[in-house]
Order: structure tokens, then C-alpha cells, then sequence
């Protein structure tokens, strides 16, 4: 399969997981903007591939990132998100998908764990219906305390101009 930087097209990903499943390999999906690439992010991602054989992690489009984050957002291009996300060890490769929800991924590639972040354990997890209709498994892991691509924009924000 050749794919550049393991970015991957949906036919190419819906490729890789039937070769995944044909052996007997776990796949762990994700998905989220990842603007602002941090520890928290790697963190997570860690994580998240200790759950199984291979990770695919769903980058936010441009403009989704941008309806579900507000304007001014993403700071970073989809297509360098993905790249960069692509170059962590943890992640075998990566999908950029423009919809609000990763459903569409989800019911394409059916990953038998779903991971999301911790802050769902107190708010709807709108792909849980999904991921329970195809069997599918959700794992919730915590964020580092103090590492988030907010916290870092204000941050930024804060800096005196020189």
C-alpha cells in the first residue's frame, strides 16, 4: 500500500484496516483537530496505541475545525496537522475527514476501540451510538492536567509584542 506520509485517502484507510483484520490485528482509532501540536497530544496518543496494533487518528478538515472551534481556528493547516501527527511514533497513520463527527470514518473503518478524551465522561460523546451499532469498543483516557491547545493559545496570546 503506498500512501504519502501515511496520510491516507478513506479507500486507502478502509484497505488498511481490512489487512489489519485479516491478521488479527487490533485497530484503535481517534480522532480530534491537534492544532497547536503539544506534550498532552503525544501523551494521549501513547496511550491510545498501547491499546492495540496499530492507530489511525482522524484529523479535523479545515473547516470543520473552524465551525467547531470558532474563527481564527485552525492555526495550522489540516494537511500539516496531519503530517505532523503522522510523524509521532504511536500512530500508524492518519485521515483528514470534514464532517463535525467521525461517524462517517467510524462506520467505514468499524476500529475495534474508539478512543476519546476523559473530557467525555461528564458530556455526550455524539459517535457512541456508532460505535455501539457496529460492536465496537470506547476507551476514555484523561488528558495531562495543564496541556491543552487553549491554555496554550492564551499563553501565547499573553506575550508582550517586541
Amino acid at each position: 500500500m503506498t500512501i504519502l506520509n501515511n496520510v491516507l485517502t478513506l479507500e486507502f484507510a478502509v484497505q488498511y484496516r481490512a489487512e489489519l483484520r485479516q491478521a488479527g490485528k487490533t485497530l484503535v482509532f481517534t480522532n480530534g483537530h491537534f492544532d497547536l501540536l503539544h506534550i498532552g497530544h503525544l501523551d494521549y496518543l501513547e496511550k491510545a496505541r498501547a491499546l492495540g496494533d496499530a492507530l489511525i487518528v482522524g484529523i479535523n478538515g479545515d473547516g470543520g475545525t473552524q465551525r467547531l472551534k470558532g474563527s481564527g481556528r485552525p492555526l495550522v493547516p489540516a494537511a500539516e496537522r496531519a503530517r505532523l501527527i503522522t510523524a509521532l511514533k504511536p500512530v500508524s497513520a492518519t485521515i483528514i475527514f470534514d464532517d463535525d463527527t467521525a461517524d462517517g470514518l467510524l462506520w467505514a473503518l468499524q476500529p475495534d476501540i474508539y478512543i476519546k478524551g476523559g473530557d467525555y465522561a461528564h458530556k455526550l460523546l455524539p459517535e457512541r451510538p456508532t460505535v455501539e451499532k457496529y460492536g465496537g469498543k470506547i476507551v476514555l483516557i484523561d488528558y495531562l492536567p495543564d496541556h491543552s491547545t487553549t491554555g496554550l493559545i492564551a499563553k501565547i496570546r499573553a506575550l508582550p509584542l517586541t
